[in-house]
């Protein structure tokens, strides 16, 4: 067909110049054809083969004569088991890190407490001796300046 239709092109693009673009024409018309032709062929010949499938399908399983499950049917849950385990573990010790944690940050805030109930005692105790306010400004930019040095070691 598609040789026949070559041919026909070839004979078309030959005729006279008022007749060759209808000419051309019928010929575009007749590949288009060709072409809607071939696809329902191959859409049909689809079908076909899934309906015949499918039947051959239907056969073997009515055919088919089933027996009771064997001993070997089993689910692997041991690896599941494992994992689970492995999780759990996992859960509980970043719930024992977090609470640990926990802990360190409430001894810092307490540490901190006292830290600052100390330093006020010292201070009244400072004022009550009679140091001068410029000696204990100095004192408390000290303390400051060492919290500093803390921090960056």
């Amino acid at each position: 067909i598609f040789s026949r239709l070559e041919r026909l092109e070839i004979l078309s693009s030959k005729e006279p110049p008022n007749k060759r673009q209808n000419a051309r024409l019928r010929v575009d018309q007749l590949k288009y054809d060709v072409q809607h032709l071939q696809t329902a062929l191959r859409n049909f010949q689809h079908r076909r083969h899934a309906r015949e499938q499918q039947e051959r399908q239907r056969e073997e399983l009515l055919s088919r004569t089933f027996t009771t499950n064997d001993s070997d049917t089993t689910i692997p849950m041991d690896e599941s088991l494992q994992f689970n385990s492995s999780l759990q573990k996992v859960h509980n010790g970043m719930d024992d890190l977090i609470l640990d944690g926990h802990n360190i940050l409430d001894g810092l805030r307490t540490q901190r407490l006292t830290l600052k109930g100390t330093q006020k005692k010292i201070l009244d105790i400072a004022n009550m001796l009679g140091l001068s306010n410029t000696v204990m400004r100095l004192i408390e930019k000290r303390a400051f300046q060492d919290k500093y040095f803390m921090i960056a070691m």
